[in-house]
């Protein structure tokens, strides 16, 4: 069976900044300086461009941004750069899901396969947007067809938002739960762990520390984290450099290796991890985190 795709590129440039303010994270309410800004929109314009200038490899990318990306007008048009690139089979980008949707528009004039490429990985945050908002952003994405999931992280005192999320969520979004796991693995009772299980079919996967070194793993071999000056790493836990985008020939940088690390908690690692078989499973889903129709029902 083919394969979803033939490269996996994760996007991260240095833009640091968010207009959310949660406590869990280290960038929030950081307001990005004008010069970071110009060098963000420059390293997101040269990725792009290598892009278009690529279509040897049927390309599958996330942009992870440090803090909130899609507020951003260039992100945005490369995003709808990216999506009409016959090449590109995938692209998405993890958002808070607070900018306005009309940047969305120009779709109705691109190639069909634009909205089908494009996904947005999306994130509700309890404490800094009403639930009815973030709801009203999901069903304007729905009605406007761009494909996107829904997460929330699993904090105990988010439990009744989950609830509502998989209530009043269409069953074709996927929900999934970031696992709690800076507390430790008491966290969840088995009750709370059965019932998160229930919600998202992925929990289990989430929930666990993966024993990762020397497991083979396809960071490295078909899938990369892209910096903004193009340096080239295995992925976004890994901080060897193994080569940069825009000099070095991707046929001398890409290779299998084992993981050299001792474990893997995040899915936008352990999801390449072989053994767990998740590329498969997600397919072309995999850079908006979204699942197949058929495993997304709780």
């Amino acid at each position: 069976m083919m394969a979803a795709f033939d490269l996996q590129l994760y996007f991260r440039g240095p833009l640091s900044s968010c207009n959310y303010d949660c406590d869990y994270c280290p960038f929030a309410k950081h307001v990005s300086s004008r010069e970071e800004l110009a060098a963000d929109r420059l390293a997101v314009e040269r990725f792009v461009d290598w892009c278009e200038r690529n279509p040897k490899r049927r390309l599958s990318i996330l942009f992870t941004p440090w803090g909130e990306g899609l507020i951003r007008q260039w992100i945005q048009a490369a995003l709808l750069r990216l999506a009409a690139l016959p090449h590109v089979v995938a692209v998405a980008i993890q958002t808070n899901l607070s900018t306005r949707l009309d940047w969305l528009d120009p779709l109705d004039h691109l190639p069909d396969h634009a909205r089908a490429s494009l996904g947005l990985w999306t994130t509700y945050h309890p404490t800094q947007v009403a639930l009815a908002a973030f709801l009203e952003r999901s069903a304007e994405l729905v009605r406007r067809r761009v494909s996107h999931s829904v997460g929330v992280v699993g904090l105990r005192e988010h439990f009744p938002a989950i609830t509502e999320l998989r209530e009043r969520l269409p069953e074709s979004v996927t929900l999934w739960i970031n696992a709690y796991k800076t507390a430790g693995p008491g966290y969840y009772s088995a009750d709370e762990h059965a019932w998160l299980a229930g919600i998202d079919p992925m929990f289990e996967h989430n929930a666990v520390r993966h024993r990762s070194l020397g497991q083979a793993c396809a960071t490295g071999a078909s899938s990369l984290l892209v910096r903004g000056d193009g340096s080239l790493t295995r992925c976004h836990f890994v901080d060897t450099v193994i080569g940069n985008l825009y000099t070095d020939d991707l046929e001398r940088v890409l290779g299998p290796a084992p993981c050299p690390q001792s474990q893997c908690g995040c899915f936008i690692g352990y999801s390449h991890l072989d053994r767990l078989g998740l590329r498969e499973r997600f397919g072309l889903g995999l850079a908006a985190r979204i699942l197949p129709q058929r495993d997304s029902l709780p």
